[in-house]
């Protein structure tokens, strides 16, 4: 009988060889993977770029555009790509994000899709009108200027942190704060009235407002002018305690700083005569006592000067003649009247000098 042939043994390799291709397949798309979604997909130098998704533009098309065109990545495709399963365009958050050196395209992916909104910090030194206070508050974040104006003008919006549009000031110290980029302005200004909240309950500060017969307030008010008269600290306590003894003797302060504030012109260098009769109430050559409101957001140094000003029995001061930005302080008219005409004088030779320089 004969045998039946029995079948060759099907060889290894060619099981192996396949599978070995496949492997080696998988691991160059998982690395290809890797390197274009894990790694660094950002491309620029800088520590990090904000960029911004305005509210009616959050659907994929848009949102690729303006990475596109901001150039933040360095492959703006795969964002697309890599947000599609995760269905970010669906949920995404209006507002600004933060963009790190070195982010990849997974992180950015991840930031996107959980609203995780930039933090940006508004940071107040001497403001001087409602509207300065507005522009900066606008340019950090995601609001019109004029809408920002129209809330701080607002007394019923500002009652939420107990005051008005003449004392708004008042609850602002100069400070760094941190925010996110979506803040509303209500958590904007509690923010600040809780900082100014905080800085009054510190180094006995309301004590001391007490024991010069002053309000916080008040206290804000009149370092608010003593901050507008000069830069040097050493003048600043003379000048706080000419002030307090001009409302001790219940005299008009007569703070040049306030006709400035009066005439809403900062840029004015000389209090002329015709500028006195401004009838705003802001005018303390003709109104006494402390003006309704502050004239400026004054350094929180100066506002402890005020608080530590020394006894003096001074009543009077005027700029020195030599321009160097000090003051010649007295306590009596005929002293300061013989220093105002100086100064006056050497006032009127630079102008003459400036004018004849002209071509």
């Amino acid at each position: 009988m004969a045998r039946k042939k029995q079948p060759a043994p099907k060889s290894k390799n060619k099981v192996k060889k396949p599978l070995f291709i496949i492997a080696i397949a998988i691991v160059l798309i998982a690395f290809v993977l890797y390197w274009l979604f894990a790694t660094s997909a950002t491309a620029f130098d800088e520590k990090s770029r904000m960029i911004t998704i305005e509210k009616d533009n959050t659907q994929k098309s848009a949102v690729l555009k303006v990475f596109e065109e901001a150039g933040i990545l360095q492959f703006p495709s795969l964002l697309g790509i890599a947000g599609a399963p995760l269905n970010i365009w669906d949920k995404m958050k209006p507002g600004r994000y933060e963009i790190k050196k070195g982010q990849s395209i997974i992180d950015i992916v991840r930031m996107l899709k959980n609203g995780r909104l930039a933090e940006v910090k508004l940071v107040i030194n001497r403001v001087r009108t409602k509207a300065e206070l507005a522009k900066l508050i606008s340019k950090q974040f995601m609001t019109d200027s004029s809408k920002v104006m129209e809330y701080l003008s607002s007394n019923d919006s500002l009652a939420i942190i107990g005051s008005d549009t003449t004392l708004l000031f008042t609850k602002i110290i100069p400070d760094t704060y941190n925010y996110f980029a979506d803040a509303s302005m209500q958590t904007i200004l509690q923010k600040l009235s809780i900082g100014s909240k905080n800085f009054w309950e510190k180094n006995n500060r309301l004590q001391k407002a007490a024991a010069i017969n002053m309000t916080p307030e008040q206290v804000y008010i009149l370092a608010s002018i003593v901050d507008e008269e000069t830069n040097y600290d050493s003048d600043k306590y003379k000048i706080a305690s000419v002030y307090i003894n001009r409302l001790k003797k219940q005299m008009p302060l007569q703070a040049c700083p306030t006709i400035k504030y009066a005439m809403n012109d900062f840029t004015i260098t000389r209090i002329y005569e015709k500028y006195l009769t401004n009838p705003s109430p802001y005018n303390t050559y003709k109104v006494k006592g402390l003006p309704p409101g502050p004239i400026c957001t004054p350094s929180p140094k100066t506002i402890d000067i005020v608080l530590d000003a020394p006894q003096t029995d001074y009543i009077y001061f005027v700029a020195k003649s030599d321009f160097s930005g000090y003051h010649h302080f007295s306590n009596n008219y005929e002293e300061h009247n013989s220093r105002a005409k100086e100064y006056q004088k050497k006032l009127d030779e630079y102008m003459m000098k400036k004018r004849a320089e002209k071509p």
